[in-house]
């Protein structure tokens, strides 16, 4: 992802989750405030109505007083209550004294519970409702009564009060009749809707699956119930409902509100965002590929450093990093270069002392049988001929190579045991004795014959150093030669130098091979190193077996000149 890319995201996210987040408050603050506005309207509904069905009650309670009174001072009633003749009167009474109280409901029980008259139901003389008194009286006010009528079941509004007539004790039971109207009336507040809920059903004032629907319950109000006609008793709930619609509304506008500024700023952020991208974009970018451009031949970039923000900062550090890399790539040449003369003078020191060791052994015999045997010196002269033949073509050749400073295989064949021979017979010296054990008809070895004389050279060298240094009291170095498999089956030749030295220990082999490590004074520590690098580059392989104390012996296999496999060194 681009920086370009990682900015739009960034501020695309801040804005959604600015503007989300204000939206997100705007409605719990809306909701809180509005909710908290209902409750008040609520609380406030709920007391009014609470003082409604008390003042109801109260005008009911009058009512009821007055019949009782009226009962008290009849006397024909009295005499009805005896006499079964003027039944009539007794039935016609709760009629009358019903309209003329306003009363929609009106029964007179005697003390047993027998209805004797009903004002709102004539036909109901002589039925047993006792229950009836007895609940109105421990509801101590006003209940909810589910009574008959000739028309059918309603709900009333009913209280209890009592009335002695003669030596008989009367129950008055009055009220008025509840329905939806009544209901609806009760709901002061236009937005707020009130219900009234009974354990035989819901009276709904209008529709109620509508009302159901745009309404949530905010509050209750508990009245007592009875059925007139099961005898069941309970609780009647008049619920107060708020509307779900205006706080619907309002989160719906802020909803779209929310999204218009949601997009609004999602907009906005992507113009800041590639204004600022492209701000610092650009200066970043031309840094980049300026600092693309630098390597440590070409260390002179151009970088602008006159801002003075963090991309001016960033350039003058790059600036100030160039001149330590330009500093530091001078010091690096100028300590290879030192390097490189001082490895190469090595090197050459110690070729030239491997070249310069047969002659040196040449001139100490010649001198030795001059001392002893003067007469002998010419035959020991031309026996010992080539050897310094051979050893001073060698050093020719070596300071050819070096003249060229790189010097290459010639890609030709060496003869094994021509090298051997004159490589042994240069090494001899009076204390350590050099042994060739080399097979028949051996082939030529697939190589520069140079690069194979050195490895040779080295090795053989190196031998001698360690017998004469060895605690053997024969001190000998035994070359062997013979064909040995190469690569995948090829024929190869094996070379073995072992020495009768004191060997190695294994911190000692781990290090052999490490340029400049030696263990001989004035050594220079390049032979082994040597070895293994000619040995690699003529695809041949190499191996040291050791034991301190037992000598050291290191083998070398080179592919014959017929081979065409080349191995890997080791």
């Amino acid at each position: 992802m681009t920086f370009r890319t990682r900015l739009q995201v960034a501020f695309v996210v801040l804005a959604v989750v600015s503007v989300g987040g204000l939206a997100v408050g705007v409605r719990w603050e809306m909701t809180q405030r509005l909710t908290a506005e209902y409750q008040r309207r609520v609380a406030a509904l709920v007391g009014v109505i609470r003082d409604d069905l008390t003042t109801e009650g109260q005008v009911i309670g009058r009512e009821l007083a007055g019949v009782a009174a009226a009962l008290a001072d009849d006397n024909r009633l009295r005499l009805a209550l005896s006499n079964p003749s003027d039944r009539a009167y007794l039935l016609d009474y709760g009629v009358n004294a019903m309209r003329l109280t306003g009363l929609t409901m009106l029964q007179i029980q005697d003390a047993d519970g027998r209805i004797l008259s009903s004002g709102h139901f004539r036909n109901e003389f002589d039925r047993m409702d006792p229950e009836l008194p007895l609940f109105l009286a421990q509801a101590g006010g006003t209940a909810l009564v589910q009574a008959r009528a000739a028309d059918g079941e309603f709900l009333a509004l009913a209280r209890a009060d009592s009335a002695r007539v003669g030596r008989s004790r009367l129950w008055i039971i009055g009220g008025r009749r509840v329905g939806p109207e009544q209901i609806r009336r009760l709901a002061r507040d236009q937005d707020l809707v009130v219900v009234l809920e009974t354990p035989a059903g819901t009276l709904w004032p209008g529709d109620s699956a509508a009302i159901r629907l745009a309404t949530v319950p905010a509050d209750r109000i508990e009245v007592p119930y009875l059925s007139d006609q099961s005898g069941e008793s309970g609780r009647a709930n008049l619920l107060i409902l708020r509307p779900v619609s205006p706080l619907a509304e309002l989160r719906r506008s802020v909803d779209r509100w929310t999204v218009i500024a949601g997009l609004l700023a999602v907009a906005v952020a992507m113009l800041l965002a590639t204004w600022a991208a492209s701000h610092l974009s650009r200066p970043l970018a031309d840094l980049a590929r300026q600092a693309a451009s630098l390597d440590l031949e070409r260390l002179d970039a151009d970088f602008a450093v006159g801002r003075d923000d963090e991309v001016g900062t960033l350039a003058r550090g790059l600036v100030a990093m160039t001149g330590r890399l330009r500093r530091g790539a001078q010091q690096l040449r100028e300590a290879e270069r030192r390097a490189a003369v001082g490895d190469l003078a090595r090197q050459i020191n110690h070729d030239i002392k491997n070249g310069l060791a047969p002659i040196r052994n040449v001139l100490r015999h010649l001198t030795q049988v001059w001392d002893r045997q003067p007469g002998d010196l010419p035959r020991v002269f031309g026996e010992r001929k080539a050897t310094l033949d051979s050893s001073v073509q060698y050093l020719e050749t070596l300071a050819a190579n070096y003249a060229r400073l790189s010097p290459g295989p010639d890609g030709g064949a060496a003869d094994l045991p021509t090298l051997v021979g004159e490589i042994a017979r240069g090494a001899e010296t009076g204390s350590v004795s050099v042994r060739v054990e080399a097979a028949p008809a051996l082939p030529p070895v697939k190589g520069d014959a140079v690069a194979v004389r050195r490895i040779l050279e080295n090795l053989v060298s190196n031998a001698v150093d360690a017998a004469r240094a060895g605690p053997s009291a024969e001190k000998e170095v035994v070359i062997t030669a013979g064909v040995a498999a190469y690569a995948e089956g090829s024929p190869g030749v094996r070379v073995a130098v072992r020495d009768t030295g004191p060997g190695m220990t294994r911190e000692e082999l781990d290090r052999a091979f490490q340029d400049f490590y030696t263990t001989k004074p004035g050594g220079t520590g390049l032979g082994l190193s040597v070895v293994r690098r000619l040995v690699t580059d003529l695809g041949g392989s190499l191996k040291v077996r050791t034991e301190p104390g037992a000598g050291t012996t290191v083998e070398v296999t080179l592919p014959a000149a017929a081979s065409r496999t080349k191995g890997s060194g080791a």
